[in-house]
């Protein structure tokens, strides 16, 4: 008799898939809310918080290469993510010398006073958020992540 597709999991590997399951509808659920504050508070999207928050990072600021690199998503994502903020006034393009074609994007002065007021709520929303983790559970749990993501670049 055929006991449905797939082979037969494990009470582990059942457990686990449990845990995947839960971890994806956790996840789901607080992006929806960060997506939803942003929109509300800031009149922002968090594809834009995305790119200011990795602009943030680099005072030099990063072609437009390396920022799809550093957001892992493709070019064309982030060109039209980048044309807004730069409309907005929150982020400037600067010609490469010696190569016409290449530009990096920066943050401006108005950005980077955004996106630390941004970042200021930001926190205090995931902070809020996972309020019923103790410091040593989160700290625990992240470093367990931690282990994931490594074995993931591993592989």
């Amino acid at each position: 008799m055929d006991s449905g597709p797939g082979p037969e999991l494990s009470a582990s590997s059942k457990a686990r898939l449990r845990l995947w399951l839960r971890l994806l509808k956790s996840t789901r659920r607080v992006e929806a809310v960060l997506r939803d504050r942003l929109r509300t508070e800031f009149a922002t999207t968090l594809p834009r918080f995305d790119v200011m928050a990795a602009l943030a990072r680099y005072d030099e600021g990063l072609k437009m290469s390396a920022l799809s690199g550093v957001l892992r998503v493709s070019n064309g994502n982030v060109t039209g993510i980048v044309d807004r903020l730069v409309e907005d006034g929150h982020v400037v393009r600067v010609r490469m010398p010696g190569d016409r074609r290449a530009s990096l994007v920066r943050l401006t002065p108005d950005g980077r006073a955004e996106f630390a007021r941004q970042a200021a709520a930001h926190a205090a929303w995931i902070d809020a958020l996972l309020d019923d983790f103790t410091e040593a559970e989160a700290e625990a749990l992240a470093t367990r992540f931690d282990a994931v993501t490594t074995q993931e670049e591993d592989a």
